[in-house]
């Protein structure tokens, strides 16, 4: 029986628990949910409703759940349960029988599914700060081995002014530098608990939630309850900075690109980040950075679902907010596996320096230099006359 089902004289038609459930993707939640739980056994020893045995055998078993959940969590997908949420509870209850059912006093699967989330949030923005910094070393490594390479810098996709690799590198680490500051922007607002708002208004329970958010991990607890289970503003966030940084993750495939082409000629990426063509065998594919390229429309088209899916809805908890999470783990997962990739294209990554330094001296590229020469050092220009005439 699902969690809410003692009210109900009927059961849920069939079509209706498979569009209802969101256990096929919200099981990606399962450790937060565990250590959530363990956190609310505490809280709930202070409050009267536990002893501090029944905590401890409670406590035992969640974290056994939690080994057995970390070494196989595609065994959820095998229940039928509505959520996470159920889920554990059910698991719970296998162990220790009737006491898992007063784990759940005094809360709601609505500040629940928020604490999990913002829990998964940290951990996720974590793993994309490791990458990133990654990113920005391999980038910074290849710079340092071309500093030498000159080559022709673009506007317009024009030859425009000699650069160097090095320059062109130094660049994405720049823009990466910015993504790295907005997540940990981010992180900071993610900090705070929501465990403990209850459905919407609160608990009956006098829960410390300053300590409750202590024994999560959190800096502090949230100020308001309707607030703390109606917004995903943080969402909205994460996916904001997962655009923003995919938008530099293509355009740093799209110049690979066009360096790799035979028109450019200036790189030759390796042949583990490439593929061939089944017909053509001279063909050389720089799958790795179309895919990188190709990769970052899911990314803006997840942050603008998410905005159209809150954008109408009243406080506090609408079951369309179930919707958060499907795109949040999509595109958060892009960004991650872009940023490995766009790493492993740097390693074994070749310079052409004659290439670049042949194309260099062609279309002009050094007419800025010496148009500032002739009307400087040299004075062939009148002085005083315009630049432009």
């Amino acid at each position: 029986m699902a969690l809410w089902g003692g009210r109900f004289t009927q059961a849920a038609d069939q079509r209706f628990k498979q569009f209802n459930d969101s256990l096929r993707f919200d099981y990606r939640l399962a450790e937060q949910d565990i250590v959530g739980s363990v956190a609310w056994s505490k809280a709930l020893v202070t409050v009267g409703v536990l002893s501090a045995a029944e905590q401890q055998q409670l406590e035992e078993a969640l974290n056994v759940l939690l080994e057995e959940v970390r070494a196989n969590p595609q065994q959820i997908l095998a229940s039928d349960a509505e959520d996470i949420h159920s889920w554990v509870e059910g698991k719970l209850i296998d162990k220790v029988g009737q006491l898992g059912k007063k784990l759940h006093t005094g809360r709601s699967r609505n500040d629940q599914v928020a604490t999990d989330l913002k829990l998964w949030c940290k951990d996720t923005v974590v793993e994309l700060l490791s990458a990133n910094r990654q990113l920005q070393s391999a980038l910074v490594e290849t710079a340092q081995q071309n500093q030498d390479a000159v080559m022709p810098g673009y506007t317009h996709l024009q030859r425009a002014q000699p650069v160097t690799f090095a320059h062109w590198c130094l660049a994405y680490v720049e823009m990466l530098a910015r993504d790295e500051s907005r997540l940990q922007d981010a992180l900071k607002r993610l900090d705070v608990s929501p465990l403990g708002c209850g459905a919407l208004a609160g608990t009956a329970y006098e829960i410390d939630r300053e300590q409750l958010a202590g024994w999560l991990g959190f800096a502090s607890a949230t100020r308001n309850s309707l607030d703390s289970v109606s917004d995903r503003d943080h969402v909205l966030e994460l996916l904001s900075d997962a655009a923003i940084g995919m938008v530099h993750l293509s355009r740093f495939a799209e110049d690979l690109i066009f360096f790799n082409s035979g028109e450019a000629n200036f790189v030759e990426l390796s042949d583990r980040v490439t593929s061939g063509s089944s017909l053509m065998p001279q063909k050389k594919n720089p799958d790795a950075l179309e895919l990188i390229r190709g990769k970052c429309g899911r990314v803006q088209g997840a942050l603008t679902g998410m905005m159209m899916t809150l954008k109408g809805l009243p406080l506090a908890y609408n079951k369309d907010m179930q919707e958060d999470k499907e795109g949040l783990f999509d595109a958060l997962d892009t960004w991650l596996d872009c940023l490995h990739m766009a790493a492993l294209v740097l390693d074994g990554i070749q310079v052409k320096r004659p290439r670049c330094a042949e194309a260099a001296q062609q279309g002009y590229a050094n007419a800025t230099e010496l148009a500032d020469y002739l009307g400087g050092e040299r004075r062939t220009v009148p002085r005083g006359a315009p630049y432009c005439r």
